[in-house]
């Protein structure tokens, strides 16, 4: 049975999907989802592509972020310092990472113990070939995050990808998007919102969406950095990621929306399929393409503050990497290596690309207030770049 027939049978069997429930299938099911199917999802000969694919160069800048906080929190941990990523995927940044902290950061290095978090088992199975001679630093590779950390938790495009609810605003109120089927096609109609959560979510923001819009309510972004507040005993949180605050991502600039599919590097235009002739393009593929909406980095601050994390900054992408040392890392000289490592680094930080698009969020708990160094780009004198 492919997803489309399972999911076909989903909604004849139990009635119309939330947004929400139809990412989770499309992205997540166990055998037939996205995230869990053979072939490469991201770089050239996958979907999209991410910092990890541009080279090693955005790990290694992370490690230097890792060593201070390593140091901040009394030069590790007696116990060890705990490194865990969520969303890892074959663990190619985890390798990029260590592969830097090996040679620069040796202490920190020597205390890591690393977890990687990915729900696909596919994943999950690469982790010890990918990590190679790292592996002894690897404590465990898990679906879920471990109950107590005492170091770093951090996700690189982690949050766009957790399945969101989709609503509508109409001249009777607040309506949800729901999947149903007209004959075998996929389309989508409104009805009540599903949960209260999904009014109370958008009261919280005191924002109005005029008739006509509609944009996403993402309860599970909320709920997970609860739980990541939650299993963080000390430590901090970098989650690196595309996205706006409420007041601009429940604006006229998105008034229909961001949930958006890419497949071969082109966004919202799978190929056509007989089964799905019209509708929106995420509904085309389900487990052949990627979905993902964007952050709203309001209500996630708002969530990890309301669980006793201090937000330390939320720089974009090309500030917090520069003020990493991103320049330092240039080599200087005309031979291949040289050049291939400038223009990885140009595609990080270049306004317009990576750069600009993304932002990192640092949170913090029970390490008081930092400046952190991918916070003090362009001056060491700067503060946090906080954008909600």
């Amino acid at each position: 049975m492919t997803l489309r027939e399972l999911i076909v049978e989903r909604i004849r069997d139990r009635g119309p999907l939330t947004t929400a429930a139809f990412m989770e299938l499309a992205l997540y099911h166990p055998t037939l989802g996205y995230y869990s199917r053979p072939g490469s999802r991201t770089g050239r000969a996958g979907d999209f592509f991410t910092s990890v694919n541009v080279g090693p160069q955005f790990g290694a800048l992370l490690a230097t972020q890792l060593d201070e906080m390593y140091r901040l929190l009394g030069a590790g941990p007696v116990d060890g310092f705990d490194v865990v990523e969520v969303g890892a995927g074959d663990g190619q940044l985890a390798r990029d990472l260590l592969d830097t902290a090996e040679t620069r950061f040796p202490d920190m290095y020597a205390s890591i113990r690393l977890t990687l978090v990915e729900t696909s088992t596919r994943g999950r199975d690469l982790h010890t070939e990918t990590l190679g001679r790292h592996v002894e630093r690897l404590t465990d590779s898990v679906a879920m995050l471990p109950d107590r950390i005492v170091g770093v938790i951090f996700g690189n495009e982690f949050l766009d990808a957790l399945p969101t609810h989709a609503v509508a605003m109409t001249n009777s109120g607040l309506r949800e998007i729901y999947i149903d089927l007209d004959g075998a096609h996929f389309v989508e109609r409104t009805g009540p919102p599903s949960s209260p959560a999904l009014r109370r979510y958008l009261d919280r923001l005191d924002l109005s969406l005029r008739p006509g819009w509609r944009g996403e309510v993402n309860l599970a972004a909320v709920a997970w950095i609860q739980s990541a507040a939650r299993c963080l005993t000390q430590g901090f949180v970098i989650l690196v990621d595309y996205g706006h605050s409420a007041s601009e991502l429940y604006s006229g600039s998105h008034d229909t929306g961001t949930l958006t599919t890419f497949g071969r590097h082109l966004v919202d235009t799978p190929e056509q399929d007989p089964e799905q002739p019209s509708g929106p393009p995420w509904l085309a593929h389900p487990g052949k393409q990627d979905l993902t909406a964007h952050v709203d980095w309001t209500s996630i601050c708002f969530a990890a503050e309301t669980e006793g994390l201090n937000v330390l900054g939320l720089p974009d992408q090309s500030r917090f990497l520069l003020g990493l040392g991103a320049l330092k890392e240039a080599q200087t000289g005309s031979d291949s290596n040289a050049i291939r490592q400038r223009l990885a680094l140009k595609t990080l930080v270049v306004p317009g690309g990576l750069g600009s698009t993304h932002h990192v969020l640092l949170l913090g708990k029970g390490v008081g207030t930092p400046i952190l160094l991918g916070t003090t780009f362009p001056s060491q004198s700067a503060s946090p770049n906080v954008v909600v």
